[in-house]
């Protein structure tokens, strides 16, 4: 099992609209796709209050090669991004980390937690 760190640096304002187009349209994607998300995240005391924070699970990079691009090239989410943006993109930059567990046991009590 691998996981991925995503963080969005949102344009100034728009981090709610960010978080409704993946619960309205993503989301929905992901889950038919087989896409796991183990959570999403802000900022609540930090740097930048305009960013999101979220991690995939995967069983590997060939799966996440492979739903990824799935996910990418759907032409409803194509569609959603497009509709979404008409006064320019939402988020400013992307970054993501692929993760490898360091700590076997350790991930239980983490996706647990609330």
């Amino acid at each position: 099992m691998i996981y991925e760190l995503r963080y969005y640096e949102c344009v100034p304002g728009k981090l709610p609209q960010v978080l409704k187009r993946f619960e309205d349209h993503a989301l929905p994607i992901w889950n038919e796709l087989g896409i796991r998300s183990l959570g999403f995240w802000t900022t609540a005391i930090g740097e930048n209050d305009q960013s999101l924070h979220y991690m995939l699970a995967w069983e590997d990079l060939a799966e996440r090669e492979a739903k990824w691009s799935a996910f990418a090239t759907d032409p409803r989410w194509q569609l959603a991004r497009k509709l979404s943006e008409p006064a320019g993109p939402l988020v400013a930059k992307v970054t993501n980390s692929i993760l490898k567990l360091a700590l076997h046991g350790t991930t239980t009590a983490f996706l647990a937690a609330d």
